[in-house]
């Protein structure tokens, strides 16, 4: 039951980054530990999982492709995206340099565990650049407008659950870049569930095909692959940095002569409150297990 709750609690983390245009939900996979897990369970879903399901050997299935963690994952996920788009949505226009803030502080304090689970070497170092290069140049990325066909959605869900599951690089960021970021959130704000529908089928097709990759540089290049990521969530720094306005970036003092009030007080608490966060996020099973031996 404790493994249960802590993937679910993983899952609204995950949600509520992939609700914010810059954060990725992969970049929070990554960070708790769970992100090769995940990987791999979806990677299994495959021909033998198809032959599991025709031949009725459920239990079997369930257990192939790691359903009980998959189901926790994704109910928090899905909860997460559902009960938190419209006060993502209010917090952007509204607070968005103590929400950016808050992401800084989330991945800030992740940076040192991320770099310890990499045995550095200087072509792993070279690959730890090139992925923070490849996520600034995305960063750098700017938004078109379109009128959204139907076929569209498919195409964005596929795409935009890509970048969901690459450390570093945000589903909702590449979704505002295709244009596409406000019709989906006003399917999901309204429950359309004809687009909903098509969305989700563009995303199950990226992410049966982009988690295949991913899993098979992990299993073949680890560390390499590893250092990559990690640098694409350095990188990813650049396109949250709070001081932001269409694009441009600003010193807090520079935000506030022309933009609006800088809030450095709220943005230093946000981060602060970041910092906690991820540190409760990574001693979940400490806690759980010393409230157990307390109980006991």
């Amino acid at each position: 039951m404790k493994n249960y709750i802590h993937w679910i609690i993983k899952g609204l983390a995950m949600g509520a980054a992939d609700v914010v245009p810059g954060v990725s939900g992969g970049t929070l996979a990554f960070i708790l530990g769970i992100y090769e897990r995940l990987l791999a369970a979806i990677s299994s879903v495959n021909t033998a999982a198809v032959k599991l399901l025709l031949q009725g050997r459920f239990k079997t299935l369930w257990q192939h492709i790691d359903g009980t963690f998959l189901a926790c994952l994704f109910s928090g996920i899905l909860l997460s995206i559902f009960s938190l788009a419209n006060v993502i949505s209010y917090l952007l226009e509204h607070r968005p340099v103590p929400l950016w803030a808050f992401f800084n502080g989330l991945i800030l304090a992740s940076l040192p565990v991320l770099l310890r689970s990499v045995s550095w070497s200087a072509l792993r170092i070279v690959l730890l650049l090139l992925g923070a290069a490849f996520a600034v140049v995305v960063g750098m990325l700017a938004p078109v407008q379109l009128q959204p066909a139907p076929y569209l959605f498919f195409l964005a869900g596929a795409v935009a659950i890509c970048a969901m599951i690459l450390p570093g690089i945000s589903g909702s960021f590449i979704l505002l870049i295709l244009g596409m970021y406000a019709p989906v959130m006003l399917a999901v704000t309204e429950f359309q569930l004809g687009i909903l529908l098509l969305f989700a089928s563009g995303c199950l097709v990226g992410l049966l095909s982009f988690s295949r990759l991913l899993n098979w540089l992990l299993e073949h290049f680890h560390d390499a692959t590893l250092a990559l990521l990690t640098g694409v969530v350095i990188g990813a720094l650049y396109r949250i940095w709070p001081w932001q306005h269409n694009q441009q970036m600003f010193s807090p003092w520079q935000y506030q002569q022309q933009v609006a009030n800088h809030e450095l007080l709220p943005a230093a608490g946000a981060l602060i409150a970041g910092v906690l966060v991820i540190a409760l996020l990574l001693n979940l099973e400490r806690l759980f297990n010393g409230a157990g031996q307390g109980r006991k």
